[in-house]
C-alpha cells in the first residue's frame, strides 16, 4: 500500500464507499478526444465503447525503422543467451540499444547477465524510477545499453545524437512479446521516430509465460519438434503460435472490459443517480 511504501503506520482496511471504472469515468463526458499512436489496434472497442471514431494520421516523415524477424527459441536459456549476445553484437557498432522486458524480475535477471560480460548499461524498473525520464531521454546516445520495463518512462522522447544516427540509430530490442500486441507497438515505435534510422526485433521461447498460459498444449508439442534450441527465421509455424497466444489473451482483456462495461450499464439504468 501507498502508506507502506512512505513509511508511515498501516491502518485497517477501509470499507469501499464508492467505485468508479475507466469505462464509465470517460464516458461522463460530454466531448471525449485523445492521440496515441496505438490506437488503430481497438479501432473497434474505442467506437463501440466510447461511440469514438479512430483516423490514422499519417507520420510526418517516412519511418525508415528496420522490422527485423521474430527469433523464437525452445527454451529459456538459449533465448537469453542470445538476446546477450545481439546486444553485445549491436552495442560494438556504437547504436544505443533499448531492451524491453516484461517484469522487473526479468529486467533484473539481463541486467545480470549483461554485468557478466562488463556491458555497461542502465536498469529502468519500478525499482529505479527516480531519474526515468532523464535515463530514456538519453537512450538515443551513442553506445548506450537501457534495459526497461513496460511501463518505464512512457511519454519521454528518445532523441539521438548525432554519432548515433550515423551508427545506424537506436534499436529496439524485446525479450518477449506481450499480452498486447499494442504493447509491443509502443516500444518498437521508440526506434525510427521522425524519419530516424533504427530496427526492432523481438525474441520469443516456447516456455515464456504468455504461451505458457494460453496455448501450453501446443507449445509442448512443438518443442518437441523443434530439433535445435532456435527455430530456422521463416518458420511460421512458432511464430504463429506466438501470434496466437498473444490474440487470445488481448480477447480475454477485451471480454473482461466488456464486463465492465455491462457492469456499468447495469448501474446506470436500474440505479440513477448513485
Amino acid at each position: 500500500s501507498v502508506e507502506a511504501k512512505e513509511g508511515l503506520e498501516v491502518t485497517a482496511d477501509r470499507e469501499t464507499l464508492a467505485r468508479l471504472s475507466f469505462q464509465r469515468f470517460f464516458r461522463s463526458y460530454p466531448f471525449l478526444c485523445g492521440m496515441t499512436g496505438t490506437a488503430a489496434d481497438a479501432t473497434a472497442e474505442m467506437e463501440k465503447v466510447y461511440a469514438r471514431p479512430v483516423t490514422v494520421v499519417p507520420t510526418n516523415r517516412p519511418i525508415a525503422r528496420e522490422q527485423m524477424p521474430l527469433r523464437v527459441f525452445k527454451t529459456q536459456e538459449p533465448k537469453w543467451n542470445a538476446i546477450v549476445e545481439s546486444i553485445e553484437r549491436i552495442h560494438r557498432q556504437g547504436r544505443p540499444i533499448l531492451v524491453g522486458t516484461r517484469s522487473v524480475t526479468a529486467s533484473e535477471y539481463l541486467s545480470e547477465r549483461l554485468q557478466a560480460r562488463d556491458l555497461e548499461h542502465l536498469t529502468l524498473n519500478a525499482n529505479f524510477d527516480a531519474d526515468e525520464a532523464d535515463i530514456v531521454a538519453d537512450a538515443g546516445h551513442v553506445g548506450r545499453i537501457t534495459v526497461a520495463t513496460n511501463m518505464a518512462g512512457r511519454g519521454t522522447d528518445i532523441r539521438l545524437d548525432t554519432a548515433a544516427k550515423e551508427a545506424g540509430g537506436l534499436h529496439v530490442l524485446l525479450t518477449e512479446m506481450h499480452g498486447a500486441k499494442r504493447i509491443d507497438r509502443q516500444f518498437i515505435g521508440r526506434a525510427g521516430r521522425q524519419g530516424d534510422p533504427g530496427s526492432a526485433q523481438i525474441f520469443v521461447s516456447l516456455d515464456d509465460e504468455l504461451i505458457e498460459q494460453y496455448a501450453p498444449q501446443l507449445a509442448r508439442a512443438l518443442q518437441v519438434r523443434m530439433s535445435d534450441d532456435e527455430a530456422a527465421l521463416g518458420s511460421r509455424i512458432y511464430e504463429s503460435l506466438a501470434r496466437l497466444s498473444q490474440r487470445l489473451s488481448e480477447a480475454r482483456d477485451r471480454r473482461n472490459r466488456s464486463g465492465v462495461l455491462r457492469q456499468d450499464d447495469w448501474i446506470d439504468k436500474y440505479l440513477p443517480g448513485r
